[in-house]
């Protein structure tokens, strides 16, 4: 029988696993609609900022080591300690704030791992232009990933004014 702050924590970790497979299902959705309805390099303009494009990615973050020849098996090696890592950080930290953000940087993680395993690269599709300037195109994981660690530098910076 739990009692107390067990079961509250408890009851924390299994919304985050919760919030993980949400997040998982949402990012596999909308790649899978990408890759349904574009062919590879297609372009829906939205506006001068943005558009939805479909590229591929062999490698990491935003195309870096992006290279078909690579060993795959290291790079999903990597890529599932990171996941196991971050996961276990995830379910140990007592500050909500960075529990969450740890829960955001998991799903991405997985939701980009999954792309690996099942088509043997990441779909990216977010495509985003400011003036002369073109951002590499990205996934929803890859936004959960980011976002997850911009909230934990922030709660680092300011912990001793937030702390949860």
């Amino acid at each position: 029988m739990m009692f107390g702050n067990q079961s509250v924590i408890n009851k924390f970790n299994l919304i985050k696993v919760l919030l993980i497979l949400f997040l998982i299902l949402i990012d596999q959705l909308t790649k899978s609609f990408i890759e349904t309805n574009f062919n590879l390099y297609e372009s829906l303009y939205i506006n001068n900022f943005f558009s939805l494009t479909f590229i591929v990615n062999y490698g990491f973050a935003f195309g870096f080591l992006n290279d078909p020849e690579l060993n795959q098996i290291i790079i999903i090696v990597i890529i599932l300690s990171v996941i196991i890592y971050i996961g276990i950080l995830m379910l140990i930290n007592k500050s909500k704030t960075e529990g969450m953000a740890f829960t955001m940087i998991t799903a991405g993680a997985i939701g980009n791992l999954l792309d690996r395993l099942l088509r043997g690269y990441v779909v990216d599709f977010l495509d985003f232009n400011i003036a002369n300037y073109h951002w590499p195109a990205f996934n929803l994981a890859d936004s959960y990933i980011s976002i997850g660690f911009i909230v934990i530098m922030i709660n680092i910076l300011f912990r001793k004014k937030f702390n949860d």
